[in-house]
């Protein structure tokens, strides 16, 4: 990045997935953030970011669909702005079709893009809009159960603090009967372990629990199972920070999200952090059962 250049965001995603809480945590981190900017405008935004002297660095726009030429606009301003060498990361924000819905009547307000039609409607004809720009995101947060201090404490944890140069990790324990994460960019799967569910006095636990964790790691494949992903991740991050990636999420799963998978992704965890890369662990379905 030009050293008379911001650090630059855009923030879109579906309407109702949190937009404007994300904006207002960058705002309290302290960057220069612009809401409702059509894309076509972040080329102007970045220049003139540039040539003033801002109290601040970074620079985030939040976009949305409301413009015809959305996709298209907003392809041609990042690659001006990469062209240009600004570092433009986007996050994209989404939840599922339910919580969106429930959230829009909770607020009474209808869809951008519904028209004269449902409220499905809408979000079925954005999600299709916004396809391209999910695919090509740098981060994807799933909000469908966050609430909006759960997805604040997100945004800080990506944003916030001192600038970290590299890769950020985002580890994520899931059950498979819950469905997989959606923002997941890499899935691996830990139900070839025996479940400690089976176990009478492992069964009320969680991976955060000693027992459950020594049960998990001494079972035959576990060391090696974690020596052998903690050696190709390092070759996925490589490869991800030539491409510019800043953001990966890998998803670590087992049948309920309870007791394999906590445990193994605390370990993956803790074990990228002593290679050096920026990590945060969740475990999105403790508690579920």
């Amino acid at each position: 990045m030009s050293t008379t250049e911001p650090a630059f965001v855009v923030i879109t995603g579906m309407s109702g997935a949190g937009r404007s809480t994300a904006a207002k945590a960058l705002e309290d981190l302290g960057w220069f953030v612009i809401d409702n900017l059509p894309p076509g405008l972040l080329s102007s935004l970045a220049e003139e970011a540039g040539r003033v002297n801002m109290a601040t660095d970074r620079v985030a726009a939040v976009v949305d669909v409301r413009s015809l030429a959305f996709t298209t606009d907003l392809n041609a301003a990042i690659e001006e702005l990469d062209g240009r060498g600004v570092g433009v990361r986007v996050v994209f924000l989404e939840a599922s079709d339910e919580e969106l819905v429930r959230r829009f009547e909770n607020v009474r307000r209808p869809h951008p893009l519904q028209g004269d039609g449902r409220l499905v409607d809408g979000i079925d004809r954005e999600r299709g809009i916004l396809r391209e720009v999910r695919a090509n995101a740098d981060l994807v947060l799933d909000t469908s159960l966050l609430n909006v201090h759960e997805l604040r404490k997100k945004i800080v944890s990506f944003f916030g603090g001192e600038d970290r140069p590299g890769l950020k990790v985002n580890v994520v324990s899931f059950g498979y009967k819950y469905g997989l994460p959606v923002d997941a960019d890499l899935v691996v799967d830990c139900r070839f372990l025996p479940n400690p569910h089976w176990v009478p006095e492992l069964r009320p636990l969680n991976g955060l629990d000693a027992p459950v964790r020594d049960y998990v790691l001494s079972q035959p494949g576990a060391k090696e199972f974690l020596d052998g992903y903690e050696e190709v991740f390092g070759v996925v991050a490589a490869g991800y920070a030539r491409e510019g990636k800043g953001y990966v999420t890998l998803a670590v799963g087992c049948t309920g999200g309870k007791h394999r998978s906590v445990a193994m992704a605390e370990q993956l965890g803790a074990r990228l952090r002593e290679r050096g890369m920026d990590v945060q662990v969740s475990h999105r379905d403790t508690g579920r059962e």
